[in-house]
């Protein structure tokens, strides 16, 4: 008996360094990691919809090929709006998860111009432009599964904003100069855990896409 106590003494020994390691380095794994169904997003330099004051961050994360974010837009966007970013209660962020054209295998990425086509209206007119775009946008969408958002249709499109100087625009589309702050929003959703579009936060906790939770949601963090 005692000849066989001090081998299996050891590997009880053995067996706990090993559990312990590996349940440090899971701690390690998740640490910096916000917990599922929360997030903290880097609003600066992120178009919104409200007043700069507004004490509640609404944070929408979209797709412009997603026909549940037109949707979203059309049925959601404006009671919000009326609701709570016109009464100064919550602003309205977007975030670009441009990611159909991918999951498709489209050969041209027109979702992420959409995007970078976005962001250069934000660029020159700020937020009322953008938020005029977007609108655009999703009237104009295509079938998520066809390339519909090209750079010469990107151009057509912001035709329809007066004040826009086009040279300018197109000379932003043309140059992808908003590309790397795109993807700086893909990876700001990604790391929200996002995995579909529309995705809402609301102060960094995401809640369902429909009117009544997003609601509850700014009126309870108020």
């Amino acid at each position: 008996m005692t000849a066989n106590s001090n081998p299996n003494r050891m590997f009880l020994v053995i067996g706990t360094l090993i559990a312990a390691v590996l349940i440090g380095l899971a701690v390690f794994a998740v640490q910096g990691k916000p917990a599922a169904g929360t997030a903290t997003f880097d609003l600066k330099g992120v178009p919104f919809a409200g007043q700069e004051s507004a004490p509640v961050d609404v944070v929408v994360v979209e797709d412009f090929k997603c026909p549940a974010c037109k949707n979203f837009e059309e049925t959601v966007t404006p009671e919000l709006k009326t609701r709570y970013v016109d009464t100064g209660k919550a602003k309205v962020h977007t975030i670009l998860w441009p990611f159909l054209a991918e999951k498709f295998s489209l050969p041209t990425d027109d979702g992420k111009l959409a995007a970078q086509a976005s962001l250069c209206v934000y660029d020159q007119g700020g937020n009322d432009a953008f938020t005029t775009f977007k609108s655009i946008l999703f009237r104009a969408q295509g079938e998520e599964n066809v390339v519909w958002a090209t750079k010469a249709r990107l151009k057509d499109l912001a035709g329809n904003l007066e004040s826009l100087d086009q040279s300018k625009f197109a000379a932003c589309l043309d140059s992808d100069a908003t590309a790397a702050r795109v993807d700086a929003m893909e990876a700001q959703a990604t790391r929200a855990r996002v995995n579909s579009t529309p995705t809402v936060f609301v102060n960094g906790k995401q809640v369902t896409g429909t009117l009544a939770d997003i609601g509850a949601a700014i009126d309870a963090a108020k």
